[in-house]
């Protein structure tokens, strides 16, 4: 029989909540505070503690690092969930809202002392394998993102990652995926801009057939060949609404509805997603669903781009140049003295993905064995360049809010253009707009309406 220990100081709550555990054959034990808890009972003995979100002015969460192995589930009103959400990063293994249905809440606890199991039984892949062995990195940015993988791949909790194009978002996914305890099961992994949007929901959720023309067969979608493992969902800030909305089903519920289907289907994905652009501002705008938002940010890792990395670079260098000498058959090639500067103090934009090509370049292109600066095809520029420094013309800079732009804070081309038109559409005509960003009209005009910020009567400079 499992054991579990119910902190709550609300007597009411306290007595609906035993009342149901104990009729489905929990033996449970309860305490009106985090001290009482400390001081009565043994932690280590219980399977589950659940606790209140607040209890007796302390926060429930302060027993999170003190019950080590044992899970604990927080409880919170529907107006806490950004705080619940809080709770599952400080080590939470999930939350219910208040007030709560007894068969949900149920179905929660029995999904948690069954991972909980399954976890007990698995064994514990960290002690033998750890996030440097996966990904390169020396630099400290690196190794708090290697602390955090390490922390974080063996829970069930859905993680965020942030970083620009090519700095590596796939490859820490799939390190995380690598050390957890879903490791033996297939990690499915999409890239969210690259299909179509007619078609991204039957991609990812499947169809039945005569669902929509040419839909001549049933088919699985990709997340029910993810069911067991992990499904990485690349640039998800691509993913369009209606897309958004079933996938949020997804992280609540468990479950999937085929495209022309009438009834759902279970499923255990563990979601990792990714993404260089800033969903918080894109959920203020309305192009990203709030609640998908906090969901999916339960545990966030930023990977650091390729030009705050330092000594990582020329490693990085000198790594790929071993990989491209061995699939190219080129074993004596070197980098010059010349190209080694050229690649440390060049910005790399492309990040790791765009040094790799360009070691691949001077691989192939080199007619000696060695590798010189101009054969990598880069221009070398001061390492403090910042992709917002140098993207608009004039003095278009001045006019973002010094808050939004830092130096060592850069933002995506996207996020910029969206956050510039937004913040000027109102002092300037849509020439001047297009003047100051250095594009034309027309290009201002496409941007707009990709990014679904058009031009409305009210934001009219008068």
């Amino acid at each position: 029989m499992h054991r579990i220990l119910v902190i709550e100081d609300d007597s009411t709550e306290q007595s609906d909540l035993v009342d149901i555990l104990t009729q489905n054959q929990f033996q449970v034990e309860c305490v009106e505070s985090i001290t009482q808890a400390l001081d009565d009972v043994p932690l280590a003995s219980f399977d589950l503690i659940i606790t209140d979100l607040r209890v007796n002015g302390q926060a429930g969460t302060d027993i999170i690092p003190l019950a080590h192995d044992t899970p604990v589930l927080v409880m919170a009103s529907f107006a806490s969930l950004r705080s619940a959400v809080e709770a599952m990063k400080l080590g939470a293994v999930d939350y219910v809202a208040k007030p709560f249905d007894s068969a949900d809440l149920l179905s929660t606890i029995h999904d948690i002392l069954a991972k909980q199991s399954e976890n007990k039984r698995a064994p514990n892949r960290s002690t033998d394998q750890q996030a440097g062995d996966l990904i390169y990195g020396r630099c400290q940015p690196m190794r708090k993102v290697f602390s955090l993988i390490e922390k974080v791949a063996p829970t069930t909790a859905s993680v965020l990652i942030q970083g620009e194009t090519g700095s590596g978002k796939e490859l820490a996914a799939k390190a995380i995926h690598k050390m957890s305890h879903r490791r033996n099961q297939e990690i499915v992994c999409i890239n969210c801009a690259a299909i179509p949007e007619s078609l991204i929901e039957s991609e990812l959720f499947g169809h039945e057939k005569g669902a929509f023309t040419g839909a001549g067969s049933a088919r699985a979608g990709l997340i029910e060949a993810a069911d067991g493992g992990t499904l990485f969902l690349d640039e998800i800030g691509e993913l369009p609404l209606d897309a958004q909305a079933r996938l949020l089903r997804v992280l609540q519920e468990g479950e999937i509805r085929r495209v022309g289907s009438i009834s759902s289907k279970k499923v255990d994905v563990r979601l990792i997603a990714a993404t260089h652009r800033n969903l918080k501002s894109l959920s203020r705008t309305g192009q990203f669903r709030e609640d998908l938002y906090y969901r999916l940010n339960v545990v966030q890792i930023r990977l650091p781009p390729l030009r705050e990395r330092g000594k990582d670079i020329t490693g990085l260098a000198h790594l790929l140049l071993e990989r491209a000498r061995e699939r190219l058959a080129r074993p004596t090639v070197e980098l010059s003295t010349d190209a080694l500067r050229a690649i440390q103090e060049y910005n790399w934009p492309g990040n790791v993905r765009e040094l790799e090509n360009a070691i691949e370049r001077g691989v192939i292109l080199c007619d000696h064995d060695l590798i010189n600066a101009e054969l990598l095809d880069i221009e070398a520029l001061p390492s403090e360049v910042s992709l917002t420094q140098g993207l608009v013309r004039g003095n278009a800079m001045q006019t973002v809010s010094s808050s939004a732009v830092q130096i060592g804070k850069p933002l995506s081309m996207e996020d910029y253009f969206q956050q510039f038109v937004l913040e000027n559409q109102s002092k300037m005509n849509e020439t001047e707009l297009a003047k100051h960003l250095g594009i034309s009209r027309k290009s201002l005009w496409e941007k707009r309406n990709k990014l679904g910020i058009p031009r409305k009567k009210s934001d009219e400079p008068q």
